[in-house]
């Protein structure tokens, strides 16, 4: 089984596990309508819509938070999840950044901590992307993940939204992009 709270370190970011006393950080990080743009839950900048998801994230044990080292600031989080996933995997995802780390490596490097640690565990991990998140699925695929035929339908704030499921396995880790970033972790 996954340890679905570790603390996962990198040079450039760290994760660890999200505690009730990250929401006023973790919020201000997220109130951000831009962040939130072209995603399902496209209003989850506002309070009553992030609580929901800070809460859920809390009450699942598998969310972390995303901490630059240098300054301690969370800029994010992410998380790992069971309840979709299928024996032998589990589920990565629920990410978020705040706007200056698009376009950097830390979402690799956060995906790198998170899927190296679940594949020591699993055999596979999936990832839930919405339909229509066309940043999310183009960031996906860039981190070696591959479009798989399931899919599914989640009732969110803003009404159901078809998800489509991508996987990363062992081998595809192995001798994807994010190998080399999980070899620079702190041990």
């Amino acid at each position: 089984m996954v340890d679905r709270q570790p603390t996962l370190a990198h040079p450039a970011v760290t994760l660890r596990a999200a505690t009730a006393a990250d929401w006023p950080a973790l919020f201000a990080a997220a109130h951000d309508p831009g962040i939130w743009e072209g995603h399902p839950a496209h209003d989850r900048w506002q309070e009553p819509v992030f609580r929901a998801f800070f809460d859920d994230g809390l009450a699942s044990a598998g969310m972390l938070v995303a901490e630059e080292p240098a300054t301690g600031a969370l800029i994010g989080s992410s998380r790992f999840d069971f309840s979709r996933a299928e024996p032998g995997e589990v589920e990565v995802g629920w990410t978020f950044l705040v706007r200056r780390h698009w376009g950097s490596r830390t979402n690799h490097i956060m995906k790198a901590l998170m899927v190296g640690h679940a594949l020591q565990s699993v055999e596979r991990v999936i990832f839930l992307i919405g339909e229509t998140n066309i940043r999310s699925r183009t960031a996906i695929t860039r981190i070696g993940a591959t479009l798989t035929e399931r899919q599914m339908t989640a009732q969110l704030s803003t009404g159901p939204f078809t998800h489509l499921y991508y996987s990363i396995d062992r081998a595809g880790f192995a001798a994807g992009p994010l190998f080399p970033l999980w070899e620079e972790r702190i041990s």
